[in-house]
């Protein structure tokens, strides 16, 4: 019986060594976990052609909103382990376990998903409609204190890099406002843009271009120094704004379900290694200030472990709970 279970072990993993050689054969599914338009979204449309290209078969984007990302998330998870179904994730994939802890959710991206490469990182923008009658932060936040109703915020969803980044921006100055959560950025600025919400913090590279077709005012970026997409809007730190020891970058990473194989993880690896160092890629992405940041696989995973803590410090501290 043992010997049985032995050979049986081994001819699958034969089977899945000889189908990981063929790899890929199809097209590839990567998956984002919120509506076209936004953070996620734009940097998968910016790498598409060249990762397709360098795998020799098309990448095509599926966007699964919903849930706050859980949707998607538990989609990729439970997935075939062929390397066919693939996740591109942003930070909010380890906010969402700081907010929401293992005992509300069996989803666990730590043990449920293979790391398979880092991608790329941005910083964010503070913007706000063109109705609001402040310039700069400081305005901002004494504008949200002097408001006869509550102001509102707008964010990708409960859990998402957008709402917590929020969160640690309130907690740094006092600023009043009740959250709306949305099922992903691109929705959430097409409101702060209308004016139906007054602020949200954006990506960087979808920020750009409405600030400067004059839609958004910039009031500060999070990035260490300036931007080069929006050079003339100051950081937090020159803003005055002194924040919780958390990133508030965005950074962007693939995954897949566990399981696959390593010749697959292999190939998928080289393959982002090989688009994420294209000076057409790099040239592209500069533009919008999202950085090329190619790592593999235990650095990924390294890192979201590592999110995951610090999120979950700042959001026990202050006491955050999901809505």
């Amino acid at each position: 019986m043992i010997r049985r279970c032995f050979i049986a072990v081994a001819l699958l993993g034969a089977l899945g060594s000889a189908l990981a050689q063929g790899f890929p054969d199809r097209p590839i599914r990567l998956v984002v976990a919120f509506v076209p338009g936004g953070a996620t979204d734009t940097v998968a449309r910016q790498i598409l052609g060249e990762l397709s290209e360098t795998l020799g078969q098309p990448v095509i984007v599926e966007n699964r909103p919903g849930a706050n990302g859980y949707l998607a998330w538990n989609h990729v998870a439970a997935a075939a382990p062929d390397g066919y179904t693939l996740l591109l994730a942003e930070n909010a994939l380890g906010m969402s376990q700081a907010l929401y802890k293992k005992t509300t959710s069996p989803f666990d991206p730590l043990t449920q998903y293979d790391a398979i490469a880092s991608v790329a990182t941005s910083p964010m923008a503070l913007v706000v409609s063109n109705n609001v009658k402040a310039n700069t932060v400081q305005e901002f936040v004494a504008y949200s204190k002097l408001a006869p109703h509550k102001l509102h915020y707008a964010s990708a969803g409960v859990g998402s890099v957008t709402h917590l980044v929020m969160e640690v921006f309130r907690d740094a100055t006092g600023m009043e406002a009740v959250h709306v959560p949305y099922k992903g950025g691109g929705q959430a600025v097409a409101d702060v843009v209308a004016g139906h919400v007054p602020v949200l913090f954006s990506s960087i590279q979808v920020a750009k271009g409405l600030v400067e077709g004059g839609k958004l005012k910039a009031l500060a970026v999070t990035s260490v120094a300036r931007s080069p997409a929006l050079p003339t809007v100051p950081t937090l730190k020159e803003a005055g704004v002194q924040h919780a020891d958390v990133d508030l970058r965005f950074w962007y990473g693939v995954f897949g379900p566990k399981g696959i194989p390593d010749a697959t993880k292999s190939k998928l690896d080289r393959a982002i290694s090989t688009v994420m160092s294209d000076p057409k890629v790099r040239e592209r992405l500069a533009k919008l200030d999202i950085a090329p940041d190619y790592a593999p696989a235990a650095a990924l995973s390294a890192k979201l472990a590592n999110e995951i803590r610090n999120w979950s410090a700042f959001v026990d501290a202050k006491n955050i709970k999901p809505e």
